[in-house]
């Protein structure tokens, strides 16, 4: 397949919307276990237009309790999945992979026996040992054992943990942490400073150094036996409760050859109290070598007298979980697949919870953006003509654990990377009132924003950047699994600027949200939800979608974007 030259699309008419209500069918019964069977709720029926009605009787039953939080490898979790599967079914979607709606993961799930495993700090002032979850979360990726065991190991705090040549930056620098526990803040080095240095990394907008799943990877490949992050609430962006919650049950990782020996042993993360106090007994100054950390030139400091000695004692089971995928095949070129995907997992059931709810429903975190792509095939399907190019929507599981599910896909694709025009990943999109904008996380990355930008003019509204770039949310969800590899990958998140309130209000609804809500068992399906924002997105997102579907375009990452190589390699590789 050649790579066509790009060119933008004409503006598109806004759809005329066709309102029905949302009623429910006869619940339908699901096979959960070898001696088990549960109810599920019904499918709801569905309008053949993009509307408000069917997004709400959807969320609400993805986000079911019945569905307890929807945690992968569980049977509540894969009863969700086959959930998903037959709405594709019955809706008219065709299965995505070889006559099947899934794609097996071969994954293994790590469940942390807090009861039976220890963790402390050994200072000069005695043993400092946080509380589980509260003061402290670990766990080890390792599972060739049950239990893994690191005595006295060396603290060394390492600054942000970052080895980025093209910054000119090593924190590692003549350190040697072979066998050390490494001690690292989070987020970029000047992320939260207007740093007047403009080539100092990105300024205020994270790059990948500023995650903590790079963080680990680095630890890792500088030989530390642990890597304990610093959790600070202003620049990570959510409270500890997201900490805990994210990181105190079961978690899970792909199928490895060497059992993540290459891993490192014990992951984590520690309270800020936890880690001033730690500092301090080791007569350090937390913030004034935080500050050094931000400078070029910072050595990493070796903790002396100060050790870390945990006992990780877990069950660990191999578990399979699927992606869903369902596809319309296209009149002319079959072979060439448009994406919209969202992850249909969440963190399931919490014990640890406060309150009373422990269950994680995630109804705004992922179950929207589930509904938000099934209602958008409604309407590819019953749009004339069918698209030319094929159109894949692809529901993701796994993401709460580090995006695995996408990785895998990524990892072993079903279609050549090279075939992929290009998507749109959903995820945790908010109801709220329409708005003049619309945000988008990793602006200014790649030719989809051009074509976005010209669909939303035909809706008065304008493609901003995130006004909250130090968050690094365009390396938080699945779209940055299939940017890795070339795919150009949109990463739509609202708007901020409301018709009703403007920025204010914008910000407003971001941050109620994202403090009483994000990864609570609080984020669950609300009837009295304004979905008028979220459905001017869709309208704009099936446009888009359709505009490429149509098209011979083939959209690429701008030539400074860090994607841009990789793609061009495989897109060559098709000449």
């Amino acid at each position: 397949m050649s790579q066509a030259p790009f060119a933008l699309p004409r503006p598109l008419r806004p759809r005329r919307l066709l309102v029905r209500s949302a009623r429910f069918l006869v619940p339908l019964i699901y096979l959960c276990s070898s001696t088990a069977l549960a109810q599920y709720p019904a499918h709801p029926v569905i309008g053949t237009t993009i509307n408000p009605a069917d997004i709400s009787a959807l969320d609400k039953a993805i986000s079911d309790d019945a569905f307890k939080g929807r945690g992968p490898g569980t049977s509540e979790g894969e009863a969700a999945a086959d959930w998903i599967a037959n709405e594709m079914k019955r809706i008219g979607l065709g299965p995505g992979n070889n006559g099947s709606y899934f794609q097996t993961i071969p994954a293994v799930s790590i469940d942390l026996d807090a009861a039976r495993s220890t963790f402390s700090f050994r200072t000069p002032d005695d043993a400092l040992t946080p509380r589980f979850p509260d003061e402290v979360v670990y766990w080890t990726p390792r599972y060739a054992s049950d239990e893994v065991k690191l005595v006295d190991s060396p603290l060394v705090f390492v600054g942000y943990g970052v080895v980025a040549p093209e910054y000119h930056w090593n924190d590692y620098a003549g350190a040697n942490v072979k066998g050390k526990t490494v001690v690292i803040l989070i987020n970029d080095p000047g992320n939260e400073d207007n740093h007047p240095d403009p080539s100092f990394f990105k300024g205020k907008a994270m790059t990948y150094y500023g995650r903590w799943t790079y963080k680990f990877e680095e630890a890792a490949r500088q030989g530390a036996a642990a890597a304990i992050i610093v959790h600070e609430t202003t620049p990570a962006a959510y409270g500890w409760e997201v900490v805990r919650n994210s990181n105190s049950g079961t978690r899970s990782w792909l199928d490895a050859p060497d059992k993540n020996a290459s891993m490192v042993g014990i992951e984590g993360w520690i309270t800020l109290k936890t880690a001033k106090e730690v500092f301090k007994r080791d007569g350090l100054d937390y913030e004034g070598l935080k500050a050094a950390a931000n400078r070029r030139g910072f050595k990493a400091v070796e903790m002396t007298g100060e050790t870390l000695t945990v006992d990780a004692r877990s069950t660990v089971a191999r578990i399979t979980s699927r992606n869903v995928v369902g596809v319309i095949r296209g009149t002319r070129h079959p072979d060439a697949y448009v994406l919209y995907t969202a992850h249909w997992d969440h963190l399931g059931v919490k014990p640890d919870a406060a309150g009373p709810d422990k269950i994680c429903n995630g109804a705004v975190d992922n179950a929207l953006g589930v509904s938000s792509i099934l209602e958008i095939a409604t309407a590819f399907l019953h749009d004339k003509p069918p698209p030319r190019r094929s159109v894949a929507f692809i529901c993701w599981t796994m993401e709460e654990q580090g995006l695995l599910g996408s990785l895998y896909f990524a990892e072993h694709p079903l279609w050549p990377l090279k075939h992929i025009v290009g998507g749109i990943n959903l995820d945790a999109n908010l109801p709220e009132g329409r708005a003049h904008d619309m945000v988008l996380a990793g602006f200014g990355s790649s030719q989809l924003e051009d074509m976005l930008a010209e669909v939303l003019k035909t809706q008065g509204r304008v493609l901003t950047g995130d006004p909250e770039p130090e968050k690094g949310h365009f390396y938080r969800s699945d779209q940055f699994s299939l940017a890795k590899f070339g795919v150009p990958m949109l990463s739509p998140g609202g708007g901020y600027d409301l018709i009703e309130g403007g920025k204010a209000a914008g910000q407003a609804v971001h941050d109620d949200y994202r403090i009483h809500r994000y990864h609570q068992p609080s984020d669950e399906w609300n009837p009295d939800w304004d979905l008028s924002g979220p459905i001017e997105d869709l309208k704009a997102f099936y446009a888009l979608g359709r505009e490429l579907a149509d098209s011979e375009v083939w959209p690429n990452w701008y030539p400074d974007d860090e994607f841009r190589t990789i793609r061009d390699r495989s897109m060559a590789q098709s000449q």
